[in-house]
């Protein structure tokens, strides 16, 4: 159940910009992985609001334009197949999320970050497992980052159309492994998460 709790307790200890932060595209074998950052105006309620991977594409796409819209600022970062191999994907994703705080046009100084992990972040952070799903800021920054990542697929598409991005968005799909296997890797492919090729 999506509520301000989180975002209330940051502002009761003293906060005033919280942000809300997540990301898309841990687990592909290709391209990006995305992270936004967003500040909401505190109990605003957008219909529909939810974790992004409960919702159509077209969901998606129709709440990105209003969280664009609405949020007091927002910012959306990634960290590039290089960084994930150089890093891996936990330090990469970590990388993607700072800048995106880092992005925000109105200094945040506190964020709210999905899951169980955050580290190397300059302001005070709260882990929230399942965060998309309990706090609108986050869940909104899952929405921004899932839209992103997703259209940045369909530009890997054009680029590269033998490999159908557009249809598994990266991920490591049967289908996928095979044509990766068949054609061998593309410039977009994570080097570091194609161990089954040696298999």
């Amino acid at each position: 159940m999506l509520d301000y709790t989180f975002e209330n307790e940051a502002m009761a200890a003293g906060f005033k910009n919280v942000c809300g932060v997540d990301e898309a595209g841990r687990g592909p074998l290709a391209g990006n992985v995305v992270a936004a950052a967003v500040i909401l105006p505190c109990g605003l309620v957008i219909d529909g609001l939810n974790d992004s991977k409960k919702l159509s594409e077209k969901k998606r796409e129709f709440l990105y334009d209003i969280i664009t819209k609405e949020a007091l600022s927002y910012s959306i970062a990634l960290a590039t197949p290089e960084e994930i191999d150089e890093l891996n994907i936990l330090g990469a994703t970590m990388l993607a999320m700072k800048r995106a705080i880092d992005g925000l046009s109105l200094l945040a100084d506190f964020a709210l970050v999905d899951g169980n992990c955050a580290r190397g972040f300059d302001i005070p952070v709260q882990t929230v497992v399942k965060g998309d799903a309990k706090s609108p800021s986050i869940a909104a920054a899952s929405i921004l980052a899932k839209v992103t990542r997703d259209r940045q697929c369909i530009e890997m598409d054009s680029k590269y159309p033998q490999y159908g991005f557009a249809k598994h968005k990266g991920y490591p799909t049967k289908e996928h492994m095979s044509l990766v296997r068949e054609l061998g890797p593309c410039p977009e492919h994570r080097r570091s998460f194609l161990s089954f090729l040696n298999k």
